[in-house]
């Protein structure tokens, strides 16, 4: 077996070190296509819940202890809710936790359908 010599290993390392930064990951939150993971949690006391609906425009239903909170995925891939709607926030789970801290212990009541 040839022996390893100092620069192989150095080289080998900075190719997997390489790979690692440029290799692109989901997080924890998202799917292979970029569409947000189920969450089902529990956040300050209140039970915040959210999945995909599927359809043609990637739904997705969030709820706040049982009631619908409705959540939009903003063109630049941000989210925001009907209770935090000038705040954009990363993720449909930061969308719910963000309407948690502005209710403030407050009821989320149900938004009208259209």
């Amino acid at each position: 077996m040839p022996e390893l010599s100092r620069r192989t290993a150095l080289t080998a390392t900075a190719a997997l070190a390489a790979g690692a930064v440029t290799a692109p990951r989901a997080s924890a939150e998202e799917h292979h296509h970029g569409s947000p993971g189920s969450f089902d949690e529990v956040y300050r006391g209140r039970r915040i819940q959210g999945r995909s609906t599927g359809g043609h425009h990637g739904g997705y239903r969030v709820t706040v202890d049982g009631v619908e909170l409705h959540v939009m995925r903003n063109a630049d891939g941000t989210w925001i809710s009907v209770v935090s709607h000038y705040d954009p926030v990363p993720t449909p789970r930061a969308a719910a936790r963000a309407a948690v801290d502005e209710l403030q212990g407050a009821q989320l009541l149900p938004f009208p359908a259209n």
